[in-house]
């Protein structure tokens, strides 16, 4: 690294989304086609191990899918204590598609940009998760959910004395109801923050891995000629080896934390107290 201004130069293009707009109305396109391209995958792995499902001997795929829907099923039979047919196809929507969008994080760091960089756009985040907006917008879906859960399992009534009368009785009803909306709107920002620090963080550290043979430029002869370029080189290698395997236990667990929380926050809802 012989060059500050470069690093920073590097941390900071590697960090910028592929933006067309200014404010409230800016659309990070890198986000939106990434997650509507995973999300259209997950649709069309379903759908073939759906169409090629058979009594007999089931295939690899299918094996997989009936076992991952088996296990988020007992997941919500487990936890969802109402009767719902609406919360396990979500969970298994949820958990699968931040699972696809928190997987990209193992796109070698310099791939996305340099490809997308070849077609003539100069920014480039193929990690969705990383954007604030992505994870705020699933929570707050999550938020719409609760709300409607609570409604229909309540009725407006039920969910209007919730709100007024819980957790301390009628004659504190300004601090319930200031309360209990600071808890359901604590719900989601913490759903959206929790996932984009973990996969924030993560990407943040692939890039300082990378930076650390940015002083040779392109220059592999450069690099590989000179003791210090090898051993920044092995260095560089073995650090992101290990950071890979260990994310590898990061993305699912992400995807499995995010699923689990919307089950219990779906619960709970549905719950009377």
């Amino acid at each position: 690294m012989s060059d500050n201004s470069g690093v920073t130069g590097y941390i900071q293009h590697h960090l910028t989304h592929w933006r067309i707009g200014d404010g409230f109305w800016a659309l990070d396109l890198d986000s939106l086609a990434v997650g509507y391209l995973l999300g259209a995958l997950f649709c069309l792995i379903f759908w073939a191990a759906a169409r090629r499902a058979t009594a007999g001997t089931p295939g690899p795929l299918q094996n997989a899918v009936e076992s991952l829907m088996e296990f988020i099923d007992g997941i919500c039979k487990d936890t969802f204590h109402e009767k719902s047919n609406l919360v396990a196809p979500l969970a298994l929507t949820i958990f699968v598609w931040v699972f696809l969008m928190n997987l990209m994080d193992l796109v070698p760091i310099d791939f996305a940009p340099d490809f997308m960089g070849a077609l003539g756009w100069d920014y480039f985040k193929i990690l969705p998760v990383v954007n604030l907006n992505v994870t705020f917008g699933l929570s707050l879906s999550v938020l719409a959910l609760i709300i409607v859960f609570s409604l229909y399992y309540k009725g407006p009534g039920g969910y209007l004395k919730e709100l007024l009368f819980h957790p301390f009785g009628p004659w504190l009803l300004p601090f319930n109801l200031l309360l209990n909306i600071v808890e359901t709107l604590a719900k989601p920002i913490s759903l959206s923050l929790r996932l984009f620090g973990n996969l924030y963080a993560a990407e943040l550290i692939f890039i300082l891995i990378a930076t650390l043979t940015l002083g040779f430029g392109s220059s592999w002869g450069e690099m590989l000629t000179s003791l210090s370029g090898i051993t920044l080189l092995i260095g560089q290698t073995i650090l992101a080896a290990v950071w890979a395997i260990f994310h590898i236990l990061v993305v699912p667990l992400q995807a499995f934390i995010f699923m689990m929380l919307t089950v219990v926050y779906l619960n709970m809802a549905a719950e009377h107290h």
